[in-house]
């Protein structure tokens, strides 16, 4: 019956990998909540279990090399170059969402989870937009700011990590001391590895020439993503912060090799990243569903749409009106981080099964809000009177 339900499994699987392409094109709809809506399917007719060793292996496998990916949308040299008066109101815009996240989830009655749910930023489906309506000011800002925001983003859902898994408690102090002495040791590596590549401009290119029949690019992504990985397991830290901080390392200091990301992307959401996604649809539980957590999903949308609209009012002399709420519009996406929380959480029993569908349906509900809504406001067109 094993055996059985593997070679199903792996059927299965491959049926979603060859066909989520033609259904995303079809729909127009981002290819990972396609890729979640299959997984809801087939979980439904029992064809995919989320709770077989093997399937739960691969998705976590997906879901670090998608943060592997996340971080490789971090340049910490560009960041470095960005206007002071801008990053100055990036973090106002920053300080202005996590104290409307506070306010919000204090109001209406939600856990302290949901204080970082809420503010949660991810950069990943801004690209998609940019595909759809070409670059723009506002969207430039948006990709540049939320850069920041990711950054911070994945630092907190670390801190949540410790928290849902030790409590208020000594260890909980123990694993804060230990993420900000490893948080120091990198960026100690990171000022020590740019120098020594200032010093030795060839060593990049020697590492990772830019013609290579042996893939020693590849090679050196995948080794620093392994390593890392033990190193965060060693440390009894979230492999998540390993993996993103492997992106940026690559991002930043091998940014020469611009053929790097388009070699690993490719593996990731042709395969390992599907995986992880169609795992989260085939977890959600619809035999639990009720118009309460059609209420909920709603509420949850609405406040993580409107407080990031609220928040980006800071840049309103720079982008007026309009632009200013696609900005703000633009940035409600947090796909895969928010799915992470969720998922940290539900493990750690934080947060209800029934939260947890609530949280993936809600982060699947933004992004179709929000790449409709995008299209739709950036064709209207505002006329001054007289």
């Amino acid at each position: 019956m094993h055996a059985n339900e593997n070679i199903i499994l792996m059927i299965s699987l491959s049926v979603a990998l060859l066909i989520s392409p033609f259904i995303s094109n079809k729909l127009k709809f981002p290819i990972s909540v396609v890729e979640i809506f299959l997984g809801i399917i087939l979980g439904l007719f029992h064809l995919v279990n989320p709770h077989n060793e093997y399937f739960k292996l691969m998705a976590e496998g997906g879901f670090l090399f998608l943060m592997l990916l996340a971080g490789m949308e971090v340049n910490l040299k560009d960041l470095l170059k960005i206007d002071k008066s801008i990053f100055k109101k990036a973090f106002l815009f920053l300080l202005i969402l996590y104290i409307l996240s506070f306010w919000s989830a204090h109001v209406l009655g939600y856990g302290f989870i949901y204080i970082i749910i809420f503010a949660l930023i991810s950069v990943g489906l801004l690209l998609s937009i940019q595909q759809e309506i070409g670059k723009t000011q506002w969207l430039s800002l948006a990709i540049t700011v939320g850069v920041i925001g990711e950054l911070i983003s994945i630092l907190m859902l670390t801190m949540l990590s410790g928290y849902v898994k030790y409590g208020f408690s000594k260890e909980l102090l123990i694993n804060t001391g230990v993420l900000v002495a490893f948080l120091g040791g990198m960026s100690f590596l990171f000022i020590l590895s740019r120098t020594l590549f200032w010093w030795y401009p060839n060593l990049k290119h020697s590492l990772m020439p830019g013609v290579d029949k042996y893939h020693q690019d590849i090679r050196i992504a995948f080794s620093l993503f392994f390593i890392m990985i033990a190193v965060m397991i060693v440390l009894k830290m979230d492999a998540v912060l390993g993996a993103f901080i492997v992106g940026v390392f690559l991002k930043t200091f091998f940014d020469h090799n611009h053929k790097l990301e388009h070699k690993l992307a490719p593996f990731g959401f042709g395969f390992l990243i599907t995986i992880f996604f169609v795992y989260v649809g085939s977890s959600i539980d619809l035999t639990s569903f009720s118009m309460g957590m059609i209420k909920d999903i709603l509420i949850l949308t609405s406040i993580m749409i409107v407080i990031r609209i609220i928040s980006a009012f800071v840049f309103i002399k720079e982008l007026k009106f309009k632009n200013t709420v696609l900005f703000g519009l633009s940035l409600s996406m947090p796909l895969t981080l928010l799915i992470a929380t969720a998922t940290i959480a539900k493990d750690y029993h934080y947060i209800s099964q029934v939260q947890y569908v609530e949280l993936v349906i809600t982060s699947v509900a933004e992004v179709i809000i929000v790449m409709f809504g995008v299209k739709f406001i950036n064709k209207l067109q505002f006329h001054k009177k007289g």
